[in-house]
């Protein structure tokens, strides 16, 4: 019985079986082991690999395109961009300017001094990025006034554009989808025939909510001396739309979910006045509306495809805080997919971008033309004379370097300064002390005569075959007064509409002056170099919901309300929040850049 019982248990499947599962387990184990092993190595060498990465390390290495320059290139080039020219204006208006002109402008001189110090510290081993604190002010320049603005706005309501659109697009719903704000586009103001295309007389308007199409999750390309970032969604919607020949300049705002290029919170240089969400502007809508022209779409902004097209080359922001307001921007979208080195000195802001050797440089120069203090016939020291028919001398060292230059200029021509044209004095602003003398060139003649004379210069300089883009004059949107006598832009929260937009006298009037000196300067050029207007003007009359208003420091006590007088609270209605309306400038300027490189032109 017990022999059966033992013979019955030694027959039993279960128990003579049993080794044979446990061999199999260990051999299933080393299997999966190898294939695990085999995956990771596929998934860290494809661009697959790079996506997975991109998302847990926010670094993305699906592609090397370290291509620096030589030492010996890159030490040429940054002796000779590092001349000991002192292109930071540091200087107060006169006394004679209204005191809170004064007290405001000397106050952003202390900034721009401060950052001036800062930018001088460069990293000449290449071995550190810059990291700048979110709330830094980058070169906050003398015009970027706290509670006045220079804008000799005479109180009309223009509009500014905030198409940059806000990058949290799948937590805001979208409230507006569908909604347009159409421009007028055949009754702008004056035009130049060397830059633009002939308007259309009828123009559809069109209503669609978005031109962008879909997203790429391609992460960004790494270097050795700056660190890439994972790009967020946003960034790399791929354009495929020709826009060779298009009007650029007419058309409408669309009203796009999509959100912004970046945010606040994921740019390091950006200066705090323009830093409407982080100092608590309540709405946030005015991020998402994007400029669509009539006749094509202008691409979103993609700044691998940036870097690339401008492989090599130096672009330039020369001009006032306008400019800066520019080309932080612009180094806001393309620090989404690298960081740069900041090799910036007290003459000028530099940022390198190593992946493809791209400079981007920003100059100060208020008026663009030459500027003196020291006393001429009748006009005392400390009043500054602009010599009218003079570039700016130490800018002009400079420009032969850059293959792309951004102007921007104008609203310094309401402080108060004395005009030099032929070696005589012929006007001035806020000081003109013999009434009995006929002043022959007042502001606004001033500015275009000022405009003629930079780029007559820079389109005479031998052998310079540079890009030069003139931005058009910015619109500054006071209502109801003019910086420094209650003029507000608070609580605008989305676009004019057509219709409703109130002409800005001063605006169109210094529109045309620059325009005119344009089209002079362009009949004058003699180097094989290229002038273009990008003309934003009339387009961002409409924008008067994209400036910081009173939001412009993240004081928690600051006053953002009408007081009991009805008075208004000090506020920035002349520069730009960011994300914002500058955004759509670097667009355009994208597309105006790849027309010229790649072919086409812009209208």
């Amino acid at each position: 019985m017990n022999d059966m019982a033992w013979t019955s248990l030694k027959g039993s499947p279960r128990l003579s079986s049993h080794p044979r599962p446990l061999s199999w387990i260990v051999v299933l184990v080393g299997a999966l082991a190898v294939f695990l092993i085999y995956a990771s190595w596929v998934l860290v060498s494809s661009p697959v690999g790079a996506t997975v990465q991109g998302y847990f390390y926010s670094v993305g290495s699906s592609e090397k395109l370290d291509l620096p320059v030589s030492p010996a290139n890159e030490a040429s080039v940054d002796s000779h961009l590092n001349k000991s020219l002192d292109l930071v204006d540091n200087k107060s208006p006169s006394n004679q300017q209204p005191s809170t002109l004064a007290t405001e402008v000397s106050s952003d001189n202390k900034v721009e001094q401060t950052d001036a110090k800062s930018n001088s510290q460069v990293d000449s081993s290449e071995s550190i990025s810059a990291n700048l604190p979110l709330t830094k002010e980058v070169n906050s320049d003398p015009e970027a006034s706290n509670s006045g603005e220079p804008a000799s706005s005479l109180g009309g309501s223009g509009d500014v554009a905030n198409s940059s659109l806000s990058t949290q697009e799948n937590s805001r719903p979208d409230l507006n989808s569908s909604a347009t704000v159409p421009l007028a586009g055949t009754n702008s103001s004056t035009k130049t025939d060397n830059i633009r295309m002939e308007e259309p007389t009828s123009v559809p308007l069109i209503n669609q909510t978005s031109a962008v199409s879909t997203a790429s999750n391609d992460t960004s390309m790494s270097s050795d001396d700056s660190t890439p970032t994972a790009v967020p969604a946003s960034v790399e919607k791929p354009n495929n739309t020709s826009n060779a020949g298009c009007d650029l300049y007419h058309g409408n705002w669309i009203h796009d979910p999509l959100g912004p290029l970046y945010t606040n919170n994921t740019c390091p240089v950006l200066t705090q006045m323009q830093n409407c969400q982080g100092n608590g502007r309540p709405d946030q809508d005015y991020e998402n509306w994007r400029w669509k022209p009539f006749q094509c779409d202008l691409p979103r902004f993609d700044p691998k495809k940036f870097l690339e097209l401008m492989r090599g080359k130096t672009l330039a922001f020369i001009g006032d805080s306008v400019a800066r307001n520019q080309m932080e921007s612009m180094l806001c979208i393309l620090w989404q997919v690298e960081e740069p080195k900041n090799r910036g000195n007290r003459h000028m802001q530099r940022y390198y971008f190593r992946s493809a050797s791209v400079m981007i440089v920003r100059i100060w120069s208020s008026w663009l033309v030459k500027l003196t203090s020291e006393p001429f016939d009748y006009a005392p020291a400390g009043v500054d004379k602009l010599h009218l028919d003079a570039p700016d001398e130490k800018l002009m060292e400079h420009i032969p370097n850059f293959d792309v230059v951004v102007l921007s200029s104008g609203h310094w021509f309401a402080k108060q300064s004395v005009y030099i044209l032929n070696n005589e004095i012929v006007g001035g602003q806020l000081w003109w002390p013999d009434k009995s003398r006929q002043m022959k060139v007042d502001s606004v003649k001033a500015y275009g005569i000022s405009v003629e004379t930079i780029l007559t210069a820079i389109g005479t300089i031998p052998n310079y075959t540079g890009l030069t883009i003139v931005r058009s004059y910015s619109p500054d949107h006071y209502e109801g007064g003019a910086w420094n006598t209650g003029g507000s832009c608070t609580g605008k929260v989305k676009p004019l509409a057509l219709g409703e937009l109130v002409e800005n006298v001063h605006t169109n009037i210094m529109h045309e002056q620059q325009v005119t000196g344009f089209d002079r300067a362009m009949k004058r050029v003699t180097n094989k170099s290229k002038l273009r207007l990008m003309d934003i003007t009339e387009a961002f009359q409409y924008r008067h919901d994209g400036h910081p208003g009173p939001y412009r420091s993240p004081d928690p006590n600051k006053i953002t309300k009408r007081g009991p007088d009805g008075r208004p609270p000090p506020q920035d209605c002349l520069h730009w929040c960011m994300p914002g309306p500058v955004d759509t400038w670097n667009e355009l300027v994208f597309e105006i850049i790849r027309r010229e490189y790649e072919g086409g032109r812009a209208s």
